[in-house]
């Protein structure tokens, strides 16, 4: 997977992609989960769920109404579904808890917790981490930014809702991302 991913990387044509790719190899990208407990909580479970965004979100745009209402190139379907949870890199920490094993002994049972040493939100600060490396267009920035669609705090939703109509793109994102947590990841793990 991670092959397949740096080579998606590679076929954009940014100043500064080769930077971004290096950074993303002194990270723990590559083995970091998705999250906690909801998905992909296991190691390698955030570079699954970006290529599962990707996959998703190409799917997605080639039919109607996206087919219609965007039209982003493949650069951007990649910057977009593969980075927007950049902002995970080192953000995840493995820790461990007292646990009783089948037999009733304790023992200690490693999980995983948030060491968050950039609080800058989500989007957000995956946006402020890829602008470091490579340019982003405002549709790609705006993609990113709310990719969380309505978790964000409700009063955030009319600045959300305007969003999503100016660049339809971060609602396919968003759909996408739901849909590679829901649809996909969450039945891997049960």
């Amino acid at each position: 997977m991670k092959e397949q991913f740096i080579e998606l990387l590679k076929q954009v044509n940014r100043e500064g992609m080769d930077k971004l790719i290096a950074y993303l190899e002194k990270t723990d990208f590559y083995k970091a989960p998705a999250s906690t407990r909801f998905h992909g909580s296991f190691e390698g479970g955030l570079l699954e769920h970006s290529l599962n965004v990707y996959n998703l979100l190409k799917e997605k745009l080639s039919h109607k109404p996206y087919s219609d209402a965007v039209k982003a190139s493949e650069e951007t379907i990649i910057l977009v579904s593969l980075l927007h949870d950049i902002c995970k890199a080192n953000y995840y920490t493995v820790d461990y808890r007292n646990k009783k094993n089948a037999d009733g002994v304790w023992v200690k049972e490693p999980y995983y917790t948030v060491n968050d040493t950039i609080p800058y939100g989500h989007g957000e600060k995956s946006v402020m981490m890829i602008s470091k490396f490579i340019d982003l267009t405002m549709e790609e920035m705006y993609a990113i930014r709310w990719h969380m669609g309505y978790t964000e705090p409700k009063e955030l939703y009319i600045t959300l809702g305007n969003a999503y109509e100016k660049y339809p793109l971060a609602l396919a994102l968003h759909e996408a991302d739901l849909e590679a947590t829901h649809l996909i990841e969450a039945k891997k793990e049960k």
